[in-house]
């Protein structure tokens, strides 16, 4: 089969395409035959390597997957060869504690596709039953695979862990991303009155066509000074970030007395300045968060279904043409999701 592949971690030159054998199929998977597969920035931590994480190569990235079932396993019922389908891109131990109570992303062997086993850069992947979902009607596979990843992080840092309701105002940062793209309809779907954050004027627009009822240029406004003069002085009730460093910073200075910031990730830095006194002083609640459960999913397309959710595309590129998607990323030149397809 055609895939992009690492043999090592480095610059966005390490992405090889070419031949790879088709992946086995176990007994209880399904293999796919990929139509369309959506970067994330996780897709650039694992190409530059991470310490303590251990590959098999050659490693194939890519976590949002839409595609057609090419053959099931003897243990994996209910598809038909042909049927088109979506991933879900978190594997877990489906037998403990945490997974049979519907927490997933809680078991101690959770891992995502494209991070702990090779994903959709490829022609073929093959991922457990479990993690097949039904495909969004009247949806192409490219608008399909914006979804499973960013809406899936996205609900759970809105709904599970800042349990966002109807009147509360929330801060999204770096508006561009699809973490941050999917925060904003979902907070709107709540009730939320939402701001944002994005680099350029352009991005601002186009978070507000999204839902944001304003959004700050933080190239050119101060963020936490714009956001009190936006409130009243008061400040936000709550901030989504997987930014890191400096931003990291920045939100907690957005937020009002007993505010909650929940992050998801660090793409400038793991590292951030913290100043305990204006936590514990201000009653701020820090949440982490990953990913979120299987059976979010489904809920989540049938928002997308019924019009309320709108996935995010901003540009299609075909599978050799990996390096190039890469560099879009990293220079943050989309807004949406980028997606590569075969070809």
């Amino acid at each position: 089969m055609k895939a992009v592949y690492l043999n090592e971690h480095g610059e966005r030159d390490v992405l090889q395409y070419g031949d790879l054998p088709e992946p086995e199929l176990p007994a209880d998977h399904v293999m796919i035959e990929v139509k369309a597969c959506a970067l994330n920035h996780l897709d650039l931590w694992m190409r530059r390597g991470i310490p303590g994480y251990r590959f098999i190569y050659p490693f194939i990235l890519g976590s949002d997957i839409a595609g057609v079932v090419h053959a099931a396993g003897s243990a994996a019922r209910g598809l038909n060869k042909g049927d088109r389908v979506l991933v879900n891109p978190g594997v877990s131990c489906g037998h403990c504690e945490a997974c049979l109570a519907g927490r997933d992303n809680f078991c101690k062997d959770y891992g995502i596709i494209g991070e702990h086993r090779s994903g959709g850069y490829a022609q073929y992947v093959c991922v457990p039953r479990a993690n097949i979902l039904p495909f969004p009607a009247e949806m192409s596979f490219e608008q399909a695979a914006c979804i499973p990843l960013v809406y899936l992080t996205a609900w759970q840092m809105v709904v599970d862990k800042l349990q966002i309701k109807p009147g509360d105002v929330i801060l999204v940062q770096a508006a561009g991303s699809g973490v941050s793209s999917a925060a904003i309809q979902i907070a709107k779907l709540h009730g939320a009155t939402v701001y944002a954050t994005s680099g350029s004027d352009e991005k601002c627009r186009k978070a507000m066509e999204l839902g944001a009822d304003a959004c700050i240029n933080y190239n050119t406004e101060d963020v936490a000074r714009r956001v009190k003069e936006l409130t009243g002085k008061r400040g936000v009730d709550a901030v989504v970030e997987h930014v890191g460093g400096q931003v990291f910073e920045s939100s907690l200075k957005c937020l009002r007395w007993g505010g909650r910031v929940v992050t998801c990730g660090a793409t400038t830095g793991f590292s951030v300045d913290l100043d305990l006194r204006h936590v514990f002083f201000k009653q701020t609640e820090i949440l982490g968060s990953t990913m979120g459960s299987k059976g979010e999913l489904f809920r989540i397309i049938r928002m997308v279904e019924a019009g309320k959710l709108k996935p995010v595309l901003d540009r299609v590129l075909p599978l050799h043409e990996a390096r190039e998607a890469h560099r879009l990323l990293e220079e943050r030149a989309a807004f949406g999701k980028i997606v590569l397809v075969p070809g």
